[in-house]
């Protein structure tokens, strides 16, 4: 068996310009060796292993020219990547008559901004906002709004998303923002997954809202109330996270202020017509508006990945179906979630590539099964492992 490490030359960015975690995927490759050099061959077969690792990772991959250029040189393989490869370790190298098979693993981060658009809809829990300081509230007595503004969010990402579904609404409130406060990082992921586990989400999205105090001036008297003027404050942040591994995807913060309309006294229905028609009520829904695009935007570049849940002979049960865009026919790539541990002894949890590819063969709307076309058996492959889609 080789061992080999490999210098990767990330072009165009630092490592410190990704803010994601990377991942870790095996892969084999492949290449003929009766045609050229065991040396060239091999290059070849790491250009077909890194290629197929950049696919399933979500990496925006054209040609593998425009990727990968590899270059031998004695004891040393060189790679020139696009950006999203932080190493790579040649594991394994197998010469059987005239096919050299290598095994990789490829630490791969996600490309910002460079993705090839998937048609596939990823499934969103929206769980209850966050109302930060409840006394804020007590105007209009609207303590509410904290369930109101998601039930909207949910609203508008299912009729104008084109990367998002919500799966569904937990109107409980969780623990998130007393672990985000305590910055407890592995607690919040614990969190994620439990959630996207008992829903079937795949991406979890948290939120708090941070402010709904009137500006100073306007509880200074009775005279700005008399004078119908009453300036009020909303300002919210929202949590991405992915419900596989409980990864940060996306936060941001927004805020404006708009006229309060009602009288200091009366109680406001923040479901009612009178409250998202009034000048605030529009401002929080233009926030929404604008929540929308940008949670569109960021993870229409995440890999559509869906859970095996059920393996049975030649065929996996998927919990994607109709809803989530899938049609007969669509072709997905088997990833088995594994371990292994470095020299220095310190574990890591990784994907290996299966060689098994499926084809959809039966859909229901949250659902679909999905079989190897000549109909052999999987290896590894089990319950919680990944179908990962992408286009060549």
């Amino acid at each position: 068996m080789y061992k080999f490490i490999i210098n990767v030359i990330l072009i165009g960015s630092l490592l410190a310009a990704f803010p994601a975690l990377s991942q870790w995927y095996e892969t084999q490759g492949y290449a003929r060796t009766d045609e050229t050099s065991i040396e060239i061959a091999r290059t070849k077969a790491m250009e077909n292993a890194l290629k197929k690792a950049l696919l399933v990772s979500g990496a925006s991959v054209s040609s593998v020219q425009q990727v990968v250029n590899g270059l031998l040189t004695q004891d040393q393989i060189s790679i020139r990547a696009s950006g999203s490869v932080n190493s790579i370790e040649l594991v394994d190298e197998i010469h059987v008559d005239n096919l050299i098979t290598v095994t990789i693993r490829a630490d791969i981060f996600p490309q910002e901004k460079k993705c090839f658009a998937i048609n596939f809809k990823k499934s969103i829990l929206i769980t209850r906002s966050h109302l930060l300081h409840r006394e804020q509230a007590n105007i209009g007595e609207i303590y509410l709004i904290d369930k109101s503004a998601m039930t909207k969010l949910a609203s508008k990402l299912n009729q104008h998303s084109t990367y998002t579904r919500t799966s569904s609404i937990l109107n409980n409130k969780t623990e998130f923002s007393r672990l985000n406060n305590s910055l407890a990082r592995d607690g919040i992921a614990q969190l994620t997954q439990s959630l996207s586990e008992t829903t079937d989400s795949q991406y979890i999205l948290f939120s708090e809202i941070t402010n709904i105090s009137f500006n100073k001036q306007s509880t200074n008297g009775w005279l700005f109330w008399q004078q119908g003027m009453y300036p009020r404050n909303f300002a919210i942040s929202f949590y991405l996270y992915n419900g596989l591994n409980g990864e940060l995807v996306w936060q941001d913060s927004y805020q404006n202020t708009a006229t309060w309309p009602f009288t200091k006294r009366i109680k406001v229905d923040v479901d009612g017509n009178a409250f998202w028609q009034s000048e605030y009520g529009t401002m929080i829904e233009d926030i929404i508006d604008k929540a929308v695009k940008d949670i569109d935007e960021n993870i229409m570049c995440e890999p559509s990945r869906g859970k095996i849940i059920r393996v049975n002979g030649n065929q996996v049960t998927i919990n994607l179906g109709r809803d989530h865009g899938l049609k007969i026919g669509d072709e997905f790539s088997l990833l088995h979630l594994t371990h292994f541990t470095n020299k220095l002894g310190k574990s890591y949890a990784g994907y290996n590539l299966s060689p098994y590819k499926v084809k959809v063969t039966k859909l229901t709307r949250q659902t679909a099964i999905a079989a190897t076309p000549d109909g052999q058996l999987f290896g590894n492959i089990q319950i919680e492992d990944l179908a990962v889609r992408y286009q060549n």
